[in-house]
């Protein structure tokens, strides 16, 4: 489920709980942090997904129709990085893309006070 957006009072485009600007500037600011590499590109992909600027989620490949999606759709992803990382047998760079997915839309969805 995708939605063209949702707004504050004030007219500001809210993706999650979060405003456009605000996840736009979180992608810019991770580009420029250290860290796992693979970490760092799954946080980009997940606020690029959020913006609406990539077809498709980063964790479960689940393409969007057009605007930004929803918060069901950005929980749902959520969730779906709960799972994987859960997996034993989930390891090293595909953990850490997966956790830059996570700590990115938990941001975005308001489960955290931190982007990633």
């Amino acid at each position: 489920m995708t939605t063209p957006h949702t707004a504050r009072p004030d007219d500001t485009p809210l993706v999650g709980v979060r405003t456009h600007t605000d996840i736009d500037l979180a992608l810019k600011d991770q580009a420029g942090h250290g860290g796992a590499p693979q970490f760092a590109a799954g946080a980009a992909a997940a606020y690029t997904w959020a913006l609406g600027r990539t077809d498709r989620s980063p964790i479960t490949g689940t393409g969007a129709a057009q605007g930004f999606p929803g918060l069901p759709l950005l929980t749902a992803e959520v969730d779906a990085s709960v799972v994987q990382l859960d997996d034993a047998t989930t390891q090293g760079d595909a953990r850490d893309y997966i956790r830059g997915v996570h700590d990115a839309l938990a941001w975005i969805c308001g489960y955290s006070d931190q982007p990633a």
